[in-house]
């Protein structure tokens, strides 16, 4: 695995672990009893995005060294997930 497909994996970990994680334990103006004027009821009641931002980083670094193992361990390879025949070892001459 090259240096630049760790990271651009690492980067789609991490956006997928930021969505996962960002709708977690959120509470909304309307649970917190305060609802700012010009905003709807359901919006956030606090600013927590930086703490989340931390916490995916280190589930996102956990996760995407699992699969950088993986990955480089040959415990899943391409040809175990090529399910239409594409990468057939002897190709085909007509």
């Amino acid at each position: 695995m090259t240096i630049t497909a760790s990271l651009i994996l690492f980067a789609v970990t991490w956006f997928m672990v930021f969505f996962i994680i960002l709708p977690l334990r959120v509470t909304s103006q309307a649970e917190a009893g305060h609802v700012e004027p010009g905003t709807p009821r359901s919006a956030p009641s606090g600013y927590v995005v930086a703490k989340k931002a931390r916490l995916t980083t280190l589930v996102a670094i956990i996760v995407w060294g699992l699969l950088v193992a993986i990955i480089t361990s040959n415990i899943i390879t391409i040809r175990d997930i090529d399910v239409m025949g594409h990468m057939d070892p002897a190709p085909r001459i007509n």
